[in-house]
């Protein structure tokens, strides 16, 4: 019997994956977090097999609490859980030690299957599309965006003007519009919605997630 963390800051997602946990007899729900430090909190305390983790989280990042889950735990299952899956996403999963990237969308039964791999193994990693990707990132030239203009990016995808990126960053309006003018340049864009459209596409930003 693999006991198993269930981590989502929707109550109905967690209920729906109680349910197939439940349903397949090798697994036993020992708890359920909605943040980032009560995963960390309830892993530590449950010592479960496998940890189901959403990206999105009120309180952080899924792809930091897995990184720092790994850490504590090395022989833990991870299984990253995404709405907006993308390459991106996909590599920094990967990149934290995660053992599974599922999408959302994809049956509980593929939640389910990802779960008994990551307990079986907690070295191996697996996704639908990890092919698929790999083969992406060879063909497509590597768009390499810095740690500044990504901030850039995530404010202008909140909405946030020119000056109120600027205050947000401490920086000038002159360098804000500079960091964008490089950003429309690295992404072909002409403009911000071309821009965010374009980072989206890339896997550099989630899609919005509006509930």
């Amino acid at each position: 019997m693999w006991r198993v963390v269930l981590v989502d800051d929707h109550e109905l997602v967690r209920a729906g994956l109680r349910r197939a946990f439940d349903l397949a007899d090798e697994f036993e729900v020992v708890g359920e977090a909605g943040t980032v430090e009560a995963a960390i909190s309830r892993v530590a305390a449950a010592r479960p097999d496998v940890v189901t983790l959403d990206v999105r989280l009120p309180d952080g990042d899924g792809m930091q609490a897995a990184s720092a889950l790994r850490k504590a735990h090395p022989d833990l299952g991870i299984v990253v859980l995404t709405m907006y899956p993308g390459d991106e996403q996909l590599f920094q999963a990967l990149d934290a030690g995660a053992n599974a990237f599922v999408s959302k969308s994809a049956p509980v039964s593929e939640v389910v299957s990802a779960a008994r791999q990551a307990a079986t193994n907690s070295q191996a990693f697996v996704a639908s599309d990890l092919a698929a990707a790999m083969r992406r990132r060879s063909a497509q030239p590597r768009i390499e965006i810095t740690p500044r203009e990504r901030d850039v990016l995530e404010l202008l995808a909140e909405g946030f003007g020119v000056s109120q990126v600027s205050r947000r960053l401490h920086i000038s309006d002159s360098t804000t519009k500079t960091h964008i003018t490089k950003l429309y340049h690295k992404l072909g864009a002409g403009n911000r919605a071309e821009a965010l459209m374009a980072a989206i596409r890339l896997g550099i930003l989630e899609a919005p997630d509006h509930g």
